[in-house]
């Protein structure tokens, strides 16, 4: 059977790495369904791209920053993998028209730092497995999205979107679309009651939107969107309640001692003591206090929002039923 997916698309392309897209420079993303891989040519890529065992593991990211302030952020982190685990690691930019997960499945990296919507899609498809989640500020595996607004907006609440412009993040972005989504259809706001809304690419573009006046409304995760409204940028005018954290996966044919191992050095990696010195503002990631085991089980619930809201298929025994 081949998955269905309408927001995250497989698509063959040659580009340069992701560059860093300004504030005046945020387009909505369409992709024509015709460009999606099927199930048959997606095997044959996956039995062409697998490379022989070098040691040598390529790490990929769901973009939330900037490519450049990520990048400060996750080299520092490679290189203590490297000391705790003593394998090289080598940081993966995820060309324009793929995702992290897609980079993930399809061999292309070997572990990732992502969102719980990338990690779901990765693991239906391509049977990705989960390693770790992040430990928010309090020490706990979960986190929030937060809709702001310009601290000068007539904005108070909910149910003044309507008719209003609204930014998310990335597409597949957990804190920056899948939890937002939720909050508008817990409060009975569909996407058609918006006068727009647009994908920005990462939370830093989508309140750079904000603060640009682009958009009135942005969707994006918490510890940000609270550095910014400290700063007076924007005003936070509604809180998600918590869901399960972001973390860190892996490609299924990573060798399960190569996955226990380096699944061990996360779990010792302490950001906030023994290895704090040579991390780039680790706190402003989303798992400034590191990392805690992280089972399947732990995303059940936006499993399902995910399917309800169309960002994964129906489960297959569903969709069997429907045809006897």
């Amino acid at each position: 059977m081949s998955l269905k997916r309408p927001f995250f698309v497989i698509i063959l392309i040659s580009s340069l790495l992701l560059g860093c897209d300004s504030s005046d420079n945020i387009q909505v993303q369409n992709v024509d369904d015709n460009q999606r891989l099927s199930d048959v040519e997606l095997q044959k890529i996956q039995k062409q791209s697998f490379p022989a065992v070098t040691g040598i593991y390529k790490f990929g990211f769901d973009l939330r920053a900037s490519p450049q302030e990520d990048t400060a952020q996750y080299l520092p982190f490679l290189d203590y993998l490297k000391q705790a685990t003593g394998y090289q690691f080598k940081l993966h930019f995820t060309p324009r028209g793929s995702t992290a997960a897609d980079e993930l499945g399809l061999n292309h990296t070997q572990f990732a730092s992502i969102g719980a919507t990338s990690f779901l899609y990765a693991q239906t498809r391509f049977n990705a497995i989960t390693l770790v989640r992040g430990l928010n500020p309090q020490g706990k595996a979960e986190y929030q999205s937060v809709f702001v607004v310009a601290p000068d907006s007539d904005i108070s609440s909910i149910s003044d979107f309507i008719g209003r412009k609204l930014a998310f993040g990335s597409m597949d972005s957990t804190q920056g679309h899948l939890i937002p989504r939720i909050m508008l259809n817990d409060h009975n706001i569909n996407l058609q009651a918006l006068n727009n809304y647009q994908y920005t690419g990462s939370h830093q573009n989508c309140a750079e939107a904000v603060v640009s006046k682009k958009v009135d409304i942005c969707g994006m995760q918490d510890q940000l969107a609270k550095k910014l409204q400290d700063e007076g940028k924007v005003k936070i005018i509604h809180s998600s309640r918590y869901y399960p954290s972001s973390g860190i996966a892996a490609n299924k044919d990573v060798p399960s001692e190569v996955r226990e191992k380096v699944k061990q050095a996360l779990l010792d990696f302490d950001p906030i003591g023994a290895d704090s010195a040579t991390m780039y503002h680790w706190e402003r990631t989303e798992m400034p206090k590191g990392f805690t085991d992280s089972k399947d089980g732990d995303y059940a619930e936006l499993r399902q929002w995910s399917i309800k809201l169309g960002f994964l298929p129906e489960p297959e025994t569903a969709v069997s039923e429907e045809k006897q």
